[in-house]
């Protein structure tokens, strides 16, 4: 192994247990060549198989090295003791129960090579966590405090020059306490000439265990807690001067490590002493910040730290059981396809239950409007509740989440800010938004295609500090669900349908990941089988129409497809398979543009020897892409092929009573398909928003019934 490596990753270990496979596949299936990084896993004294486990892959890969120790309580001096073993010229930190994207080590270290970085920040993905998604937007070849949100990045799974922590004496803080990767990260980014953001690819999946014994999601000490986060503060004050970039520093603590705290569900989940024991020590340590640190909040977060202010922890409760009843309500109004993108229009609104959450317009000032009692208002002053400015930045945007691994790529999306009345005068406002989003499969990955697999469609409002999710589908108009159809795009082209799940949500399978492209594929009652002048000969060079050299006749198939093409495909291919011998017959086919009742869609077409089919009945099959970029899925169609000289017969079916016994797939969103495809009548009772009442319910069927309660009891306030 060379003396001097271009990556070591140093991972922190205790007590993982079957936790670190991930994290080790991933350092195996590196690009970067294993003879130019190492993997130093620091063993902290694990009880467990895990020393064993890791002396094992030392033994079997020379880049693996293995350093144990006596547990030291935390993860800051096992990241110490990998800092200094390290021969890198770049250290990366890894917890051992996260992973690394495949090209993470090789993509960061030219990133940092090429832009001389101290500190390169991968794009983070969260599985069960949060990870910044704000600092991810953009590349920055060069970043700094006052140009980017680096604030928001404090976690150590980064790379940093080795020479520079060295230079700079920089260590994690040692022992068994919380935020040491705050201190020393805050500090690398005061050091640091230069640091680089790399978002075009996704390096770091930072993962919550499924017992969530993730150190991060233990009940915290808040006396040691806001001791330690106080440190931090420290480090902020001794490298900046008061004013505006102390002020805004602080303000990221106060934001994430004490507002959010106080706020909503997760106010209201902790016991009443344990409330009031970090409702104190959060007071207490708000008393060192200056009014232009809570001053750049949004108003609803400067509501909550007025209150923290002026020690109002019961009002506090009261205002998070309204917040906690806040929620992202979007409609999904059409989707279409255009030039091989797919186009999304959606509306999408914060609600405080069944109503709108509410502004008032007073004196040319827009004013947010909480439900405070008399008493607490006196508290809370106007400019607190001013919401002008943040009203006008408020923004909506759709995000594709990767099913697989929790990897996010944001949508082009324009939007328009509209504000209907709300309430009995005509100063009270509400804030909705409409946007249109556009999903190209070839360019939605920052610039390049998707991977395949499933993409859960999520529409995230900003607006006013909240930030809230929802999936897109479940509520949606008529035209939405009718122009719901696959497509064939891209180069190469790939299948990429949208299809609701199991809860009626939008999600895109690209590449076939499912089978939900055979949902509703052939429109019924239109495809033809005849004779057909063959592809490669004009009618009067075979001699008469319907025949091939040798006088066999040729048979046409057309089907016309609701999956939707731009230019004409002819990598497609259509296969019968014999239903008594399992022979298959397999021929080329061509998707051409057709339309259907005014809406775009394709026409399969597919040319087959008479000869080629023997008696019996035939189910049909389509490849709509070439054979390494899709399948071949059954569509509701048999060839029945007479035992004499006559032409053959084509049949439809039903698909939720054909032959093969298939139903539509549904999509369980836990990854796995399920056949149990919904009765027409209950779609009929879900567009309804539940109107038709349990009686009418339970008269769609023992099977339909089941699933219409359990609908009932999932129906949200104000549904449709």
């Amino acid at each position: 192994m060379a003396e001097e490596l271009k990556v070591s990753v140093v991972v922190p270990v205790y007590n993982p247990g079957r936790y670190i496979e991930d994290c080790i596949a991933s350092l195996l299936r590196q690009s970067l060549p294993a003879e130019e990084f190492e993997a130093i896993f620091v063993d902290d004294g694990s009880t467990d198989e895990t020393p064993d486990r890791l002396d094992a892959l030392a033994a079997e890969h020379p880049h693996m090295r293995v350093i144990h120790q006596e547990n030291s309580g935390w993860p800051g001096k096992p990241r110490n003791v990998g800092i200094d073993a390290a021969r890198g010229e770049y250290v990366q930190f890894v917890d051992n129960d996260d992973w690394l994207g495949d090209e993470a080590l090789e993509r960061l270290y030219a990133f940092a090579r090429e832009n001389d970085s101290d500190v390169v920040i991968g794009k983070m993905a969260g599985k069960g966590r949060g990870v910044p998604r704000e600092l991810f937007r953009r590349t920055y070849p060069k970043a700094t405090l006052s140009t980017a949100p680096l604030v928001d990045s404090l976690t150590p799974h980064k790379m940093f020059r080795k020479a520079f922590l060295d230079k700079n004496n920089l260590r994690f803080p040692e022992g068994r306490r919380r935020l040491e990767d705050h201190v020393f990260v805050t500090a690398a980014f005061f050091a640091a000439e230069t640091i680089s953001v790399l978002s075009d690819y996704v390096c770091y999946y930072h993962v919550r265990r499924e017992d969530s014994s993730n150190a991060g999601f233990q009940r915290l000490d808040p006396h040691a807690y806001f001791a330690n986060l106080n440190e931090a503060l420290d480090v902020v004050e001794a490298n900046t001067e008061p004013g505006r970039l102390r002020d805004s520093l602080y303000r990221r603590w106060l934001r994430v490590e004490m507002v959010e705290r106080l706020r909503g569900n997760k106010l209201l989940a902790a016991p009443a002493d344990y409330r009031r024991e970090l409702f104190d020590e959060i007071a207490d340590t708000c008393e060192r910040f200056g009014p232009g640190v809570a001053a750049g909040l949004p108003p609803s977060q400067r509501v909550v730290a007025a209150l923290i202010r002026a020690r109002r922890l019961d009002d506090l409760v009261r205002l998070a059981q309204w917040e906690s009843g806040i929620r992202n309500h979007v409609e999904l109004e059409d989707l279409a396809w255009h030039d091989g993108a797919l186009r999304m229009s959606l509306t999408s609104q914060l609600r405080a239950g069944r109503a709108p959450v509410t502004f008032r317009h007073a004196d040319g000032r827009d004013i947010l409007d909480p439900p405070l009692s008399a008493e607490t208002a006196q508290l809370v002053s106007a400019a607190e509740l001013d919401a002008t400015d943040r009203l006008a930045q408020s923004k909506v945007d759709v995000i594709l989440r990767s099913r697989d691994n929790g990897a996010e790529h944001y949508l082009p999306v324009t939007f328009a800010a509209d504000r209907p009345a709300a309430g009995a005068g005509d100063s009270t406002f509400a804030l909705e938004l409409r946007a249109e989003a556009t999903l190209d499969a070839d360019t939605a990955a920052g610039g390049a295609p998707l991977e395949r697999g499933i993409w859960d469609v999520v529409v995230r409002i900003g607006s006013c500090g909240w930030r809230k999710d929802a999936r897109l589908g479940s509520v949606r108009t008529a035209r939405a669900g009718a122009h719901r159809v696959s497509a064939v795009a891209g180069a190469p082209p790939r299948v990429i349908t949208p299809y609701w799940t199991d809860k009626g949500n939008l999600s895109v399978d690209v590449a076939q990941r499912t089978t939900s492209v055979g949902n509703d594929l052939l429109i019924p009652g239109a495809s033809t089988l005849g004779l057909a002048v063959d592809f490669a000969d004009s009618a009067a060079s075979a001699g008469s129409a319907g025949t091939d050299r040798a006088g066999a006749p040729e048979l046409l198939l057309a089907m016309p497809l609701r999956t939707v093409v731009a230019n004409d495909i002819d990598v497609a291919a259509v296969q019968l398979l014999h239903e008594g011998s399992g022979v298959a017959v397999q021929v080329p086919g061509r998707l051409t543009p057709y339309v259907h009742d005014g809406m775009g869609c394709s026409r399969l077409s597919a040319q087959f020897s008479r000869d080629a089919l023997s008696a019996g009945r035939w189910s049909v099959r389509v490849r709509l892409v070439a054979a390494e970029q899709g399948t071949f899925v059954p569509l509701p169609v048999t060839v029945t092929v007479p035992a004499g000289a006559g032409l053959p017969a084509l049949n439809e079916f039903s698909r939720r009573s054909g032959a093969n016994g298939q139903a539509p797939f549904r999509d369980s969103e836990d990854g796995a398909g399920s056949a149990q495809g919904l009765r027409p009548e209950l779609l009929a009772w879900l567009r309804t928003g539940g109107r038709l009442g349990r009686r009418a319910a339970r008269q769609l069927g023992r099977r339909a019934g089941r699933v219409v309660a359990a609908r009932i009891r999932r129906v949200r306030p104000g549904g449709r």
